[in-house]
């Protein structure tokens, strides 16, 4: 097998595996919710994020070579803060759902 076909199999096997995980975890998040609120909130939390990505996929795809890797610093960025923010919401739509209010959201 030469090195091009190599790469290319490499690209295709780590990119069925990137979106599976995407489609595994989506799956979890959405199934493992306890009320309905916070089930709608997963599956709004999970198609924007899916948006965000597969928009930063195409980005890295079409932007030139030299200035595509500047795409992390706000990926990351966003996707951090996304993360934190959709935990937020979810811890607190589920405390309200299941009536403990005993502890505040930000002590988690």
């Amino acid at each position: 097998m030469d090195p091009q076909t190599g790469g290319l199999l490499g690209a295709c096997i780590g990119s069925f595996i990137g979106l599976l995980g995407g489609i595994v975890g989506t799956y979890f998040a959405i199934k493992n919710t306890t009320g309905r609120r916070e089930r709608a909130f997963a599956i709004k939390a999970s198609i924007v994020c899916w948006i965000l990505v597969l928009g930063f996929v195409a980005a890295m795809l079409l932007i030139p070579t030299r200035h595509k890797y500047l795409l992390w610093i706000p990926y990351a960025i966003v996707l951090l803060l996304g993360i934190r923010y959709w935990n937020k919401i979810q811890f607190r739509i589920r405390d309200e759902e299941s009536g403990d209010s005993s502890h505040p959201v930000g002590a988690r």
